[in-house]
């Protein structure tokens, strides 16, 4: 049993674990301590100093967020002293920011703003120090401010110890310190993968997508184009929260009609496709488990997993799936399948993704992911996107009444859905890949062994006529890591895997907590939205790929079968390798089929 300490925190006797930090024991027992650079979800950097509280008999404040609980300390969060303390430390934080509050990505939910807030500052009333500089806007996925950036440090954390890209490091000292890239390139000639965590995490909007919005509206009001609209499983576990919806809300039939008044065309669904990226990875994982093959099978639906393997595993790229992601298959069938069946011109054809996911506006600007004859994606917008839309088209989510989206390539199945949550994508691979092998339908299709939020979590399904499947799923970028680590070890010294098929989500949680999910979340939203998801599937009628009628009609009608040179064609790619420093090609990694 964990030893425990005596503390006192204002007054109030509490029994904690040793070891446990002053401010981690006020939130978990309902003292909120003000902090700016501390996030529950990432290491403390000390940085900001508001979280400074009183402890009895030591002569200065001690900083919460980085100084362990011991036994019988007396510590006060609330004092004049420390009030005015906080106070100057804000305003010298807002003397050196760019204050542009009703036009920042990040009103009302920046941590600074409701900071200053809560402290009674006046920002207008305090002298301006800031030096302006450029605004860097390199990257297709990521706009860097550094007017607006505090010097919190959490992206460099984020970048560093969790997702290990090792692409932002602190520049210059003190006032003029801020987060840079290598020479001073900008994101987007960096080692960046377009991951978005850093604006998760940016308590102030200083790191925000490059946004697509203007664009978008342009073309739903451009009477020559006909614009189609896809949304990833994970938009409707997370656009009620916006609108005052219960935590984990699912809500595809509002997230339509909000679509369908916004003026899109055609409202359809990524999870269409998740369920056609099924049946094509699951295919081709079946003939490398029939081929004996030694290598796995690793999934290949997460963009900034795909750059960060170009980047620092391309030695690997033949074991990762040819399948592009699901919102890239929907984007080539938009402009071919869709466009036959509609009898409209795919030079007309506008198709726009909304996605949680940052690194989605990389992969819609790779120049191979064309092979519509078009871009088959032309625009992508993140979850904070679409929630401006709403607002700025007016709609009262909440209550607008639910519509259902158009024919064609929108039914999923509960396979298709869970997609957005860390271990999905194998769970839904299992359902169908056992039938794929044996010709029977898996009876208990819950594989509970892939769930949950363990940063690599493995697992073994027994296949008739196979023997046992082994599997991995890694979420977040710094587990992909020891997992490719071990694949590369195994095929080095024994030339075989450790296993034959391998989730990896760049994000922790999975999709639920992309890159461009709402500002503020955090790991427990990310779990919560992912049981969202699984219950969701739980509720549908059908629960596995190869039983969607949408799937089976445009393999009857238009693609022939799984694999087949029509589908090789529109609904599969090819890799790169990537210089570790500036994210540029090398070389190609793998060839087009």
């Amino acid at each position: 049993m964990a030893k425990t300490v005596n503390v006192w925190i204002d007054g109030h006797q509490l029994e904690v674990p040793e070891g446990m930090t002053i401010i981690e024991a006020a939130d978990k027992h309902g003292f909120y301590i003000p902090r700016l650079c501390y996030h529950p979800d990432l290491p403390p950097t000390a940085n900001c100093g508001v979280c400074v509280v009183e402890i009895d008999r030591m002569p200065v404040p001690k900083r919460a967020c980085s100084t362990p609980c011991e036994e019988g300390m007396k510590i006060t969060t609330n004092s004049k002293k420390l009030r005015s303390y906080r106070r100057t430390l804000v305003e010298m934080i807002l003397s050196n920011h760019e204050v542009v509050c009703p036009t920042c990505a990040a009103n009302n939910k920046c941590e600074l703003q409701s900071l200053a807030n809560n402290l009674g500052i006046e920002p207008n009333a305090l002298p301006t120090l800031l030096d302006k500089q450029p605004i860097d806007s390199s990257s297709p996925s990521i706009i860097k401010d550094p007017n607006k950036c505090i010097g919190c440090g959490r992206c460099i954390t984020v970048c560093n110890e969790v997702q290990t890209v090792y692409a932002l490091t602190m520049t210059e000292r003190g006032f003029e310190s801020y987060p840079s890239v290598a020479f001073e390139q900008g994101m987007g000639n960096s080692a960046c993968v377009n991951c978005g965590q850093c604006t998760v995490y940016c308590p102030t909007g200083a790191l925000r997508e490059n946004s697509e919005i203007n664009a978008v509206w342009d073309a739903i009001f451009d009477p020559e184009k006909h614009v189609i609209v896809q949304e990833a499983p994970a938009i409707r576990a997370s656009l009620g929260d916006e609108f005052g919806m219960p935590m984990g809300s699912v809500t595809p039939k509002k997230m339509y009609a909000a679509l369908r008044k916004i003026g899109f065309d055609s409202v359809m669904d990524t999870n269409f496709t998740a369920d056609l990226t099924i049946m094509e990875e699951g295919t081709e994982c079946v003939q490398k488990l029939k081929s004996g093959s030694k290598r796995p099978l690793i999934t290949s639906c997460s963009p900034g997993w795909i750059k960060f393997m170009e980047t620092y595993y391309p030695d690997l790229a033949d074991c990762v799936s040819t399948a592009k992601s699901p919102m890239s298959m929907f984007g080539a069938l938009s402009k071919t399948y869709y466009a036959e069946q509609n009898n409209i011109d795919p030079a007309k054809i506008v198709s726009v993704a909304i996605m949680p996911c940052t690194a989605k506006k990389f992969e819609a600007r790779r120049p191979e992911l064309s092979d519509s004859g078009f871009q088959d994606t032309d625009y992508v917008l993140t979850t904070r996107e679409f929630i401006r839309m709403i607002k700025e088209a007016g709609i009262d989510f909440a209550n607008i009444p639910e519509e259902e989206p158009d024919e064609g390539m929108s039914f999923y199945t509960g396979a298709g859905t869970i997609f957005g949550a860390t271990g999905g994508v194998m769970e839904a691979a299992i359902r169908s890949a056992y039938t794929l092998v044996t010709g029977e339908e898996l009876e208990n299709i819950d594989i509970v062994g892939v769930r949950g939020l363990d940063g690599v979590k493995e697992a073994t399904i027994p296949i008739p006529g196979f023997g046992d499947l082994r599997v991995a799923v890694a979420h977040g970028l710094s587990n992909a890591r020891k997992v490719m680590d071990r694949v590369r070890e195994g095929l080095a010294t024994t030339g075989e895997s450790p296993w034959h098929f391998i989730e990896i989500m760049a994000c922790p949680g999975g999709c639920v907590g992309g890159g461009g999910q709402p500002f503020g979340n955090n790991i427990a939203d990310r779990a919560r939205r992912g049981e969202a998801l699984y219950e969701e599937d739980r509720n549908l009628p059908v629960r596995k790929s190869h039983h969607n009628p949408e799937v089976q009609k445009i393999y009857k009608e238009f693609l022939g079968e799984p694999l087949s040179e029509k589908a090789l064609k529109l609904l599969h790619t090819y890799y790169f390798e990537r210089n570790k420093y500036t994210g540029q090609v090398v070389k190609e990694a793998t060839h087009k089929h």
